[in-house]
């Protein structure tokens, strides 16, 4: 029988999958003048079976740093990020200097799941060829009898029926497609998951099942997760910390009741205050919060 996850056996069980050491991000423009800086002296880890959740406003560079640890900074494809100062290491890669061989070695053990990543879905392949696709990208001659079996396995983990299998995107649901695409990210069995807003493009009623099922499927895989998230309540529902990002810097780090109950910056005083009247964390959407009496007004965030 395929098992859905691979032993880990060989792996180092105690290494950070993930340690950010002072590290700076900028997005290149034409100029000098044109450089953004995305990403300021930020430092953490990510245990080797840890969920964090990456948290911030608009702009706070939240998917710089996430587009960076899935890969994808300085590959040469447009509009990538290129790590400037500090270092990352990612899975015991180091990615600066990294060459392409490196790159594409470590991109194979990193799961991605980009935002909205149901609607990335490839609509003219079925779900199982969708699925099976990073399979074939990494080797065509790859036996297709062991990736049928690898993709039903896959589809079952995501408690979807295998008769999805032989369907196209356009005959499932939001909730379904996400399915697929969570299948798709760990296909290859990654020891480190990137998630960009994992219940985004979901319906309200699916969101708490797409998030257990993730939560479910890292116990049960014992991959590391990088998530980021705009909703406070995802946060408490799933990770072990939170990373909370302000203007590109790091202003709280730690467990979600932690980093709100002894804020460090206005920034994280603000998402204490957006607990409102019961004290317990709300959705923060990517619109203003609703107003809170006689209290400060709650950040907008992403």
């Amino acid at each position: 029988m395929v098992s859905a996850f691979p032993d880990r056996a060989s792996a180092d069980a105690t290494a950070p999958a993930v340690s950010l050491s002072d590290i700076s991000i900028t997005y290149p423009g034409r100029t000098a003048r044109d450089t953004f800086a995305a990403v300021r002296g930020v430092t953490f880890d990510v245990g080797p079976d840890e969920i964090v959740g990456l948290v911030g406003e608009t702009g706070s560079g939240k998917s710089a740093l996430l587009r960076t640890i899935a890969g994808f900074a300085g590959d040469g494809s447009p509009g990538s990020p290129l790590v400037t100062g500090g270092d990352a290491t990612v899975l015991g890669q180091q990615l600066r200097r990294i060459s392409r061989r490196q790159r594409t070695r470590l991109t194979y053990s990193i799961g991605y799941l980009p935002q909205d990543a149901g609607q990335t879905l490839n609509p003219q392949l079925t779900a199982g060829e969708n699925v099976a696709e990073p399979i074939f990208s990494r080797d065509r001659r790859f036996d297709q009898n062991v990736a049928g079996k690898r993709v039903y396995t896959l589809i079952d983990a995501v408690a979807l029926p295998t008769t999805v299998i032989e369907k196209f995107p356009h005959e499932l649901s939001s909730g379904q497609r996400q399915r697929v695409a969570i299948a798709r990210a760990l296909v290859l069995g990654p020891r480190l998951l990137v998630a960009d807003e994992p219940t985004s493009g979901v319906d309200v009623f699916g969101r708490g099942a797409i998030l257990d099922l993730l939560g479910d499927l890292q116990r049960r895989g014992g991959f590391a997760a990088l998530m980021v998230t705009h909703d406070l309540a995802v946060a408490a529902r799933i990770t072990q910390r939170i990373a909370v990002m302000h203007r590109g810097m790091l202003v709280g780090l730690g467990p979600v009741e932690q980093v709100l109950s002894n804020p460090t910056h206005p920034f994280v005083s603000g998402l204490a205050a957006s607990r409102f009247l019961t004290g317990e964390i709300e959705t923060i959407p990517g619109g203003e919060p609703p107003a809170r009496r006689n209290g400060p007004e709650a950040p907008r965030v992403e």
